[in-house]
């Protein structure tokens, strides 16, 4: 079989990323310049800063990652690149990148989708892994629920009707005095918590079964916390941490597993940063081990945004024949299944 080795670009919000993935499962190289620390100082991400510190660095991370996989631009067969959805200062960055790359070499530009490259990832160590399956994507934009049907074919179950899980999880954080990155952070003080001590409402949409809502969680947290200050309760941030994660792990668990039974799959992955959360992973673990059916996941690594995953996506789109022109745009809004 003769190999297919692309040059995958991601840069939709604050990590500037570069890899070469061959044949969409084998990665040879995944740099990552991470700006958290950066963005830690003003409590999110600040789109402006994303933007300039992408281009200070992306023609150096693209460099890293053809180096590290030992290969040269001319041994490239595409240029693949994240055009949305994310911030839209970001995304132009790597999409001007990819596109100059792409004209200078003569070497096909793909673009792609960032939650399809998401989905992708678990293409990379779950080489058994193949269509039809149900995902999860759950990240500090998104919360999907989606049928993938076959490669690049997308049926979205449910997704978020108000905030994501990982922005409920940063808002949250910042609210008990944790900062910026919610998740992780989230994550670690919950393990000393106890998660039944608050009982915060697990939302439901009453006309879809599938959708996600966890604005009114959060609104739920704020409203203990105010009512603690105004009583002068002490507020154990270890339980409202624990509790708080509980009420949006539930909630992602049971819709999951009903997505699952209703469209009768064996086979469930999920995907995005949150799905790098040990108390998700352990309950749909042990949810899914209880009912039969397979489970898939990233890497931590892998969960977070990075190149790999685009360049795993990408390789479907070349086995098709895609490829863009250089008209091609960033669409910071940019819906799943569109091309």
């Amino acid at each position: 079989m003769s190999t297919v080795d692309i040059l995958a670009i991601e840069t939709s919000c604050d990590e500037t990323a570069a890899a070469v993935v061959r044949n969409g499962r084998e990665v040879l190289s995944n740099i990552i310049s991470s700006q958290i620390d950066l963005h830690t100082l003003y409590g999110g991400v600040v789109p402006e800063i994303a933007s300039r510190k992408h281009i200070e660095k992306i023609n150096q991370v693209a460099g890293e990652a053809l180096r590290e996989a030992g290969r040269k631009l001319s041994d490239m067969d595409a240029i693949a690149v994240t055009y949305g959805p994310g911030l839209v200062g970001a995304l132009l960055v790597g999409v001007s990148a990819a596109k100059a790359i792409s004209f200078a070499s003569g070497i096909p530009l793909i673009g792609v989708h960032h939650i399809e490259g998401h989905i992708s990832a678990n293409y990379i160590e779950n080489k058994e892994l193949e269509p039809p399956f149900v995902c999860l994507v759950v990240s500090g934009g998104h919360s999907h629920l989606v049928v993938v049907r076959d490669y690049g074919e997308y049926e979205i179950l449910g997704r978020t009707r108000d905030d994501a899980a990982g922005e409920a999880f940063d808002k949250v954080a910042r609210a008990i005095g944790l900062g910026y990155p919610g998740g992780p952070k989230i994550d670690r003080v919950s393990k000393e918590g106890n998660p039944a001590a608050i009982p915060f409402p697990r939302a439901k949409v009453g006309d879809s079964a599938y959708d996600f809502s966890f604005s009114g969680l959060k609104s739920a947290v704020l409203n203990y916390l105010n009512s603690c200050e105004m009583k002068g309760i002490a507020i154990c941030q270890a339980d409202v941490a624990a509790s708080f994660q509980k009420a949006v792990v539930d909630v992602l668990v049971e819709h999951s597993m009903h997505a699952v039974a209703e469209s009768g799959m064996k086979k469930f992955a999920i995907a995005g940063g949150v799905a790098s959360n040990s108390a998700l992973r352990s309950a749909l673990e042990k949810e899914c081990q209880k009912q039969g059916i397979a489970f898939y996941h990233p890497s931590p690594i892998l969960c977070t945004d990075n190149a790999a995953m685009i360049g795993a996506a990408a390789y479907y789109e070349y086995q098709k024949g895609v490829q863009h022109g250089y008209d091609l745009n960033a669409v910071p809004n940019l819906k799943l299944g569109e091309r």
